[in-house]
């Protein structure tokens, strides 16, 4: 299947590029970074409270607990950039994945709260590295036509990765009663074995990594340009070696003006960076400021404080799961199609509407003593609400961002303006989700009214700065931007 894509200045331009089975399957492989970054946020959910209790923390160190995790993500995200640069991407998965390993087994068998954060935030380094390197790897695989369906796969890994944790942790926690607190295997109690089980995807995905080839455009970059050409005849079909030798002549180019990526790289007018990097960063931000993975992380406990019966507040949670999964699939098969504004902006609509009617649901809540809950029709209409919440998310904004990410900065920039939007989102997600159960003590009309103002602010953000990326070549981005700025100067 031959495509046609966006060549420099917008014209039109014909390749041999082929959807084959072979990049679809090294894809499938470096989205699985994103299904450790998924189970590792959901696991929680089924240990937070068995935790608290082993541990005897407080609100304020239980929350941490929870999202500790996120601070080692940036940290990841940070360096993951110049790390894969240096040693190669299939490489820094491969450490990545080890590094979750380790904090899997470290995070099962700690000893202390202080010991299980250390290992946590360990863990979240690996996630943070994932973070980054595989939605790079991903766009420079990929035939331009299909770039945005394949990047796409790590927001759909993310999704199975949330549900594997909540059905892992549900067959555990029923082995004992209900109480992760209980003693399961060897001595050590359920929610300790929450954790362990990370390391089988973590050893899986180290596996796979070694297995899949070096991106073509690592290999120029290192002189390589053989096995570049035969990695992108083998993945995307090429046949023909003159088609080949263009691709690496005009990848070569793109490198030969490039220097080493750095933090200078990013300097520009506005407050210090160039505005594509601060796209990049809002993009990151809004994908949080929602308040995503508040369902996510909480959302058991959500529903247990509005009333829901605990056996009933567990159940929403894995049936919110599996509609995140089932419409990432929707989102996969849109997005080239569509197009990654649209998709944003109806994405924006989506969660404003759905979020308002959260926060107006959960001003109708009773409280007697020290029980809330919302009286008929608001409980349903709280539940149907989060659900729609979650198809808005998880069809425009979960996988659309990561899509961009991975393809909209110029080349010279990628890996650096990359590193520090990825690292932007880590510290929104971590300042959401360790902020809520302080606003949640305020109300949860405040909470859930402050993600709609977001989520509203969001659609503006997209209507006047984000670009469209559909249909191009990553080596033509730097032109997609230099179209933009005579737009607005004209």
């Amino acid at each position: 299947m031959s495509s046609t894509t966006q060549g420099s200045g917008g014209v039109s331009r014909t390749g041999e590029e082929k959807t084959t089975g072979k990049v679809i399957a090294i894809a499938v492989v470096a989205a699985v970074g994103g299904f450790l970054f998924g189970f590792d946020s959901s696991v929680v959910n089924g240990a937070v409270e068995a935790i608290a209790k082993q541990f005897d923390l407080g609100e304020v160190l239980q929350g941490f607990a929870v999202s500790c995790a996120l601070l080692g993500a940036a940290v990841g995200a940070w360096f993951a950039g110049p790390l894969a640069d240096k040693y190669g991407r299939t490489r820094v998965m491969v450490m990545a994945a080890a590094i979750f390993a380790v904090s899997a087994v470290g995070s099962g068998l700690a000893f202390a709260v202080w010991d299980l954060i250390l290992w946590r935030t360990i863990g979240g380094v690996g996630i943070g590295a994932a973070s980054v390197i595989a939605p790079a790897y991903i766009a420079e695989v990929s035939p331009a036509a299909i770039r945005g369906r394949l990047g796409s796969l790590q927001q759909f890994a993310i999704t199975v990765g949330i549900l594997a944790a909540l059905i892992s942790n549900a067959l555990l926690s029923n082995l004992v009663d209900g109480d992760a607190a209980a003693e399961l295997w060897w001595g050590l109690a359920a929610w300790r074995w929450m954790f362990l089980v990370g390391l089988v995807p973590a050893v899986v995905w180290a596996a796979l990594a070694l297995a899949v080839p070096e991106s073509p455009r690592y290999l120029v970059a290192k002189g390589r340009q053989e096995e570049a050409g035969r990695v992108l005849a083998s993945i995307q079909g090429l046949k023909d070696r003159g088609t080949i030798k263009r691709r690496i002549a005009e990848i070569a180019k793109h490198l030969a003006a490039e220097r080493e990526p750095s933090l200078r790289d990013l300097k520009g007018p506005r407050l210090g960076l160039k505005p594509i990097v601060w796209v990049g960063i809002l993009l990151s931000v809004f994908q949080q400021a929602v308040g995503i993975n508040v369902i996510f992380y909480y959302s058991t406990s959500l529903w247990s404080s509005v009333g829901f019966a605990p056996e009933q507040a567990s159940l929403f949670s894995v049936v919110t799961a599996i509609t995140n999964v089932l419409v990432t699939l929707v989102a996969i098969a849109l997005v080239d199609k569509v197009g990654r504004r649209p998709m944003l902006l109806a994405g924006s609509v989506g969660m404003a509407v759905s979020l308002g009617v959260m926060a107006l649901s959960f001003t109708q809540g009773a409280v007697n003593g020290d029980q809330v809950s919302l009286p008929a029709p608001w409980g349903p209409i709280a539940l149907v609400a989060a659900n729609l919440f979650i198809v808005a998310f998880g069809i425009t904004w979960g996988p659309v961002v990561w899509v961009l990410l991975g393809e909209m900065f110029p080349g010279r920039i990628r890996a650096a303006a990359l590193a520090v939007a990825a690292a932007a989102q880590w510290i929104a997600n971590f300042v959401i989700s360790t902020s809520f159960p302080t606003l949640a003590s305020i109300g949860l009309p405040v909470a859930y009214g402050l993600y709609t103002a977001l989520a509203v602010l969001s659609f503006f953000f997209v209507l006047k700065a984000v670009p469209e990326t559909k249909g191009r070549e990553l080596e033509d981005m730097d032109d997609l931007h230099v179209e933009r700025r005579a737009r607005t100067h004209a």
